[in-house]
């Protein structure tokens, strides 16, 4: 059986779904492995370092004949459409964004699997992609903020006299937020944080920050999400936040719920409640934004001179290694949909839909949509 890895076309996308140092693990499963030429240009990983490492390159049409295709973003609809029936395929492929390719899925026999789907349970933590790109994007978004910030991060002790350390506010203490909030102490910021699920006060102090508690309603929701909030919730929180938001330096905003628009944290007059120089990231900028008036992969200046970053491919910004940590979960999950080789048995796919992950994360499969993709 063989595995096709497509070059990526959208625009700003910059990972592969297949570093060359993993291949190893399929070949040895009995899969033959084809990557489309440049596929990985932007991971650094060369058409020789995939030669290398067992796989064969392609010049052209990849996906022609393949039995399993592993891309970052959806294929397209009429790539989906190109493939043979019974291929099966793993990628993000979102059930609100992703539709047209869902229905071009369905309709070719294509099973096809979405990674923002996989369980949030202990035996689908390895395949957990949200979580490994996530993990990305917040240390990115600390790396954003100090570089546009005019002020130092860390307390400085010089002869010309002392530097205070940057107030760095995190929004969202989920993997990005608390990914966020280690970087920015690793750098020397004096960093709080606020989370609807009081849950994470304990993980926010672990890493030497301070838990804002507002003494609001939890909203502890399923899989480790935070459940929507009511017009009124939301408002007291937006409230009661705007004191701390006004004395940040850079406040970095991470609040997102997959398959939904994005919560907004902060209204217009919360940024402006923030002093000429300040900086806010949100990372939520792609669905809809955490931050009224932030823009997907543009800076927006305000009257006041607060400038809000919003974030756009915000993992591909890294894509060494956020390819090689989704290059990762996807073998993980292959490897759970593989039957391997053996004595009088050749390689073949096991698609047990009593398994709770895979039963999960399919979209499609023998022509129907399934799970959200059937919407």
């Amino acid at each position: 059986m063989r595995i096709a890895v497509p070059k990526e076309i959208r625009e700003g996308e910059k990972r592969v779904a297949l570093v060359p140092d993993i291949i190893n693990k399929l070949t040895r499963l009995g899969y033959e492995v084809s990557i489309e030429s440049g596929a990985g240009t932007h991971s650094q990983a060369t058409d020789e370092d995939f030669k290398s490492a067992g796989a064969s390159v392609v010049n052209g049409d990849v996906l022609k004949d393949a039995d399993v295709v592993l891309s970052v973003s959806p294929l397209t609809p009429a790539q989906m459409s190109s493939l043979k029936k019974g291929a099966l395929t793993i990628s993000f492929l979102s059930p609100v964004t992703a539709v047209d390719s869902i229905e071009a899925a369905a309709s070719a026999g294509v099973t096809a699997f979405s990674l923002e789907l996989v369980p949030r349970i202990s035996r689908a933590q390895s395949m957990d992609a949200l979580t490994s790109q996530a993990l990305c994007a917040g240390y990115r978004a600390v790396l954003v903020g100090a570089e546009m910030s005019p002020r130092f991060f860390p307390l400085l002790m010089t002869a010309a006299g002392t530097v205070t350390p940057a107030q760095v506010l995190v929004l969202g203490a989920g993997v990005a937020g608390l990914q966020a909030i280690a970087t920015a102490r690793r750098l020397g910021a004096v960093v709080s944080a606020y989370d609807v699920r009081p849950s994470s006060a304990d993980e926010v102090k672990s890493m030497g920050a301070t838990f804002i508690d507002l003494e609001l309603e939890a909203l502890e929701g399923a899989g480790g999400y935070a459940r929507e909030m009511t017009p009124e919730r939301a408002a007291k929180q937006r409230e009661l936040l705007t004191p701390y938001i006004a004395k940040s330096h850079i406040v970095i905003t991470t609040a997102a719920v997959p398959g939904r628009q994005a919560p907004q944290l902060m209204t217009q007059a919360m940024v402006d409640s923030m002093g000429p120089g300040t900086i806010i990231v949100d990372l939520a900028a792609e669905t809809g934004g955490n931050v009224e008036g932030s823009k997907p992969g543009e800076v927006v200046v305000t009257k006041n001179g607060v400038r809000i970053w919003g974030g756009k491919d915000v993992p591909s910004q890294l894509p060494f290694h956020a390819s090689s940590l989704y290059s990762r979960n996807v073998v993980n999950l292959l490897t759970l949909l593989t039957k391997p080789a053996a004595e009088g048995s050749a390689l073949a796919l096991n698609l047990d839909f009593e398994d709770e992950i895979i039963n999960g994360s399919a979209v499609t499969h023998a022509g129907a949509k399934r799970n959200g993709g059937a919407k």
